[in-house]
């Protein structure tokens, strides 16, 4: 596949490499805003770039009808009008808070978990909580907001709200340590007990290969999906 990557930071660079090692030819690495003379044609675009580029990035993309992956956060207020472009383009968007297996997994059992938990309720109190790095530009992360999703989806709550949960807004922790690519946990504290799952990031290179799997996945479809379309989970 030919692949233009938006977005050279860490994981743009990384995102490279695993590309090359499957066999794939980058076309573009852009820190610019993508265009039609820029981009060099294309079969898909991955998009990892900053809350702010992210949106008019995309836009330019998919109204050149070329399939975009998108795995930058916190611009998910223009989501909608997005996706809506990538239908009325005829061509495909796949969003994702984070593309490894694993936290994909970990989606799966969260909301499991929340389902379980659910009649239990008065007995235990949920708290969500992720450590990243101190270059990370937003919070709550996007991957602990969609843990927050599935946990809402299967409960009382109806919002999620920085730090404690309080009412009916569940509460996420948002640290940011040196160097850590990502830690999320859902832990529910009863009087007597806790009961928690996590998921540790050791490295960028899961997210990397998602990402790259779901480019080589998207190719010749169209509509909006996401990685538990790519996974199957």
């Amino acid at each position: 596949m030919k692949i233009a990557l938006v977005g050279y930071g860490k994981m743009g660079k990384i995102i490279d490499q695993i590309a090359q090692s499957r066999g794939h030819e980058i076309v573009a690495r852009l820190a610019e805003t993508p265009t039609v003379e820029n981009l060099n044609n294309p079969d898909v675009v991955i998009e990892f770039s900053n809350p702010d580029a992210a949106y008019q990035n995309i836009k330019n993309c998919l109204e050149l009808k070329i399939p975009v992956i998108c795995g930058t956060t916190g611009w998910l207020e223009q989501r909608s009008e997005i996706e809506a472009l990538a239908v009325r383009e005829n061509t495909a968007f796949l969003y994702s808070s984070n593309f490894s297996l694993g936290i994909n997994l970990f989606f799966a059992l969260n909301k499991k978990l929340a389902q379980l938990m659910h009649p239990f309720s008065e007995e235990y109190r949920v708290q969500l909580e992720e450590i990243h790095h101190t270059h990370k530009k937003d919070a709550p992360s996007g991957t602990a907001i969609s843990l927050a999703e599935g946990v809402i989806e299967n409960s009382d709550f109806t919002s999620w709200k920085l730090e404690k949960t309080e009412g009916q807004g569940l509460g996420i922790f948002a640290l940011r340590k040196d160097e850590v690519p990502g830690t999320h946990s859902v832990y529910y504290r009863s009087e007597v007990d806790e009961i928690e799952i996590k998921h540790t990031a050791f490295s960028r290179k899961g997210f990397a290969s998602g990402a790259v799997m779901a480019a080589e996945w998207i190719k010749g479809k169209k509509g909006i999906f996401n990685m538990k379309d790519v996974f199957g989970v």
